[in-house]
């Protein structure tokens, strides 16, 4: 029985649980168990603030679907996506934007905004048309300033003179 738990200890020399904790060869072969845990340096946790999207070339998804359209024994796709790093759901994609039409489906779809047109009259008339809602704002301002003025002129009875009839100071 010790014949065949020494034979089982020297087969797993250097394993360790995954705990942390020392196996048995380890402690027979009489190395401290704090050297076994702080040689195996523990994984970073630290996790990136934002994910950056992979962006797949078309000469990379071409090339990926050609080596998968050569796959013919059972589990050669699977062995291709786990060495890619590919879901099965890219290959899918892929191979309907290839059928789609080959440089239009397989080109990354620019997110975001869509670019503006560069059309001269159109951001003119959208520069005129602020500048007017501007203008406007100002001359709402300048008729309620002139209203409060006629209404305290004729509170205490200082007549107004008329800039158009000419009159001055």
């Amino acid at each position: 029985m010790m014949d065949q738990r020494n034979k089982a200890m020297q087969g797993m020399e250097g394993a360790r649980r995954a705990t942390g904790i020392p196996c048995m060869a380890a402690a027979a072969q009489g190395v401290p168990s704090m050297a076994i845990v702080s040689a195996a340096s523990p994984p970073n946790p630290e996790v990136p603030e934002k994910a950056t999207r992979r962006r797949f070339t078309t000469d990379y998804k071409l090339k990926v679907l050609h080596q998968a359209d050569q796959c013919r024994n059972p589990g050669d796709i699977g062995m291709l996506s786990r060495r890619e790093g590919l879901y099965s759901s890219h290959l899918t994609t892929w191979r309907r934007q290839r059928e789609i039409g080959i440089m239009s489906g397989l080109t990354p779809k620019h997110r975001g905004r869509k670019p503006k047109l560069d059309d001269p009259l159109r951001e003119e008339n959208a520069k005129l048309r602020k500048e007017n809602l501007h203008l406007q704002g100002r001359l709402k301002k300048a008729e309620l300033i002139i209203d409060i003025q006629k209404k305290i002129s004729q509170i205490l009875g200082i007549p107004l003179k008329n800039p158009e009839l000419g009159e001055d100071d």
